[in-house]
């Protein structure tokens, strides 16, 4: 049996958020994987490995209190770009936008380096 697409990752990915499953998420992320969260500035904290990963997009997929909307979807080869909005309140002012660009191997997650448009902190279920 071949590995899911990077298509299909991101897919599965995206949904987990979406729809706060995150269970979906378990089976999405490499043994090696990196990711780079939105914040502090300037690099934001940076996670290595798959359960430092996995267990930062759990608590935050898990969180219900918040809202993740991808804007855009972008997949070319092992590489995807999602653009996605934040909603962490009900106003107008209580959500940011951002981008993570994606890299998959074998149909895992192997590095996710966020970037976000914010002046200031941004609460994450994580906190």
């Amino acid at each position: 049996m071949s590995p899911r697409t990077t298509a299909a990752v991101i897919d599965l990915f995206n949904h987990a958020f979406v729809h706060h499953e995150p269970d979906l998420l378990d089976d999405l992320v490499g043994e090696g994987c990196v990711m780079e969260a939105i914040q502090p500035a300037p690099d934001g904290e940076r996670y290595e490995g798959r359960e430092a990963c996995l267990t930062f997009w759990r608590t935050l997929a898990a969180d219900r209190t918040t809202r993740f909307a991808p804007e855009d979807v972008t997949v070319a080869g092992d590489r995807a770009t999602i653009r996605w909005r934040y909603h962490f309140g009900d106003g107008p002012q209580d959500s940011v936008r951002g981008v993570n660009l994606m890299r998959v191997e074998d149909g895992r997650i192997v590095e996710a380096l966020g970037y976000g448009k914010t002046g200031g902190e941004v609460p994450l279920a994580t906190d």
